[in-house]
């Protein structure tokens, strides 16, 4: 898992509030699963339209990433 960085356009989030996971698609090329926090709500955001396939390590990250995207959204809550 690593954190992301934006392009600064309207509507992104800070850098601290995005997480990217490393997977495979169908036909076995890499590719990232992002994972961010908007208004309060945390954002999955695959390659378009393409089924991913991730390894049990990155399984593992997949959950810190959504673990710390929900604390995330619920500070932003608060």
């Amino acid at each position: 898992m690593r954190r992301t960085r934006t392009g600064g356009r309207p509507g992104d989030v800070s850098d601290d509030r995005k997480w990217s996971v490393s997977c495979r698609d169908g036909a076995g090329r890499r590719r990232d699963l992002r994972v961010a926090v908007r208004q309060g709500q945390v954002v999955l955001v695959p390659p378009s339209g393409e089924a991913l396939v991730l390894a049990p390590l990155a399984v593992g990250r997949l959950r810190a990433a959504l673990r710390e995207a929900v604390l995330a959204a619920a500070s932003e809550a608060d």
